[in-house]
């Protein structure tokens, strides 16, 4: 993808206070986002990647949480330390969100219809009478049947992959120039997964967005996204386009996490590769490289100090790792 980037982050760092002290659980994170184009954030759970989308979306509960450094530029207007009257200008209108967890995002004594024109007439303008048409169509689009009779229903009255569907049409409804899906398919049964996925990919190509998508499956990330960055423990351990990094991972992490996809075809019995270790405890972290006592190439110089991404910013694969493959 070409062009200037839509969405800039610079060495954003997000801290939480907590009884027992400060959780940095994002650690000088930088990336860039192009028109158009679909970054994937991917990692296991707590590694900061839903941290970071809701510091973009200006979401970090304060307190006990806080952006502490760093930059996040949307258009070339920053947003980190914005007033929450004007980030809540922004915040539907120019950058929407897709939460994991649809029935944490609708109302359940709302119905759909109502939550949804709610939408277009704050942030379109439209009257009632035009926003329930509006609403209608934009169910239709995400693959809701029977759309007109559905906007009449309460939440609990449709399946997890239809609410997921509201959400997104609810994302959707101000044609935001940039969607955060914070695993956006997570809850829902594989058929249904690949239904949503096709949609998203669907009407992002329609509605000519950019997209950034947090997801622990990297399968999701090959099938829909031009580029993504791996996180673990709140840094970024490896930074490429979707080509090299499925081709050639460079981070043991990286190699790690597909080595532990199941393959298809490849004989009767398989082991699916195991990363071993646990994750380290964000509040007592190594000097060091954060996977080092998880990974087989580990070196003395590993445990001295924390590698910084490598490459340069033109190259399709950064990594920080000493010894990468």
């Amino acid at each position: 993808m070409s062009g200037e980037p839509l969405l800039r982050v610079t060495d954003l760092v997000v801290e939480f206070s907590t009884e027992q002290g400060v959780v940095r659980a994002v650690d000088r994170v930088s990336f860039e986002v192009r028109p158009n184009e679909t970054l994937g954030i991917v990692g296991e759970s707590g590694c900061g990647k839903t941290v970071t989308g809701l510091a973009i979306m200006g979401l970090i509960p304060s307190p006990p949480g806080r952006i502490a450094a760093g930059s996040i530029t949307f258009q070339g207007r920053e947003l980190a330390g914005l007033p929450e009257s004007e980030m809540r200008a922004i915040r539907g209108r120019d950058i929407a969100m897709v939460f994991q967890e649809p029935m944490t995002a609708l109302n359940p004594v709302f119905t759909v219809g109502n939550q949804m024109i709610d939408v277009l007439r704050r942030y379109r303008g439209l009257t009632r009478r035009q926003a329930r048409p509006a609403a209608i169509e934009l169910l239709a689009k995400v693959g809701i049947p029977a759309a007109d009779q559905r906007i009449d229903e309460y939440p609990h009255q449709l399946s997890g992959g239809m609410r997921q569907r509201v959400v997104i049409a609810m994302a959707l409804s101000c044609d935001p120039k940039l969607i955060v899906a914070d695993e956006p398919t997570t809850a829902l049964d594989v058929t249904t997964q690949a239904q949503v996925l096709e949609q998203i990919v669907k009407l992002q190509q329609e509605f000519q967005m950019a997209m950034i998508l947090v997801t622990h499956d990297l399968g999701v990330v090959a099938e829909t996204c031009h580029r993504a960055i791996v996180m673990y423990c709140g840094r970024i351990a490896e930074k490429a386009e979707i080509e090299p990094l499925f081709a050639h991972p460079r981070h043991p992490y990286t190699v790690g996490l597909l080595g532990s996809i199941p393959r298809v075809g490849e004989g009767e019995k398989q082991d699916l590769a195991v990363i071993p270790g646990i994750v380290p405890d964000l509040l007592h972290l190594p000097p060091g490289c954060r996977f080092a006592d998880r990974c087989s190439s580990r070196q003395a110089r590993c445990d001295e100090a924390l590698p910084e991404l490598d490459g340069g910013e033109d190259s399709r694969s950064r990594v920080a790792c000493y010894f990468p493959y």
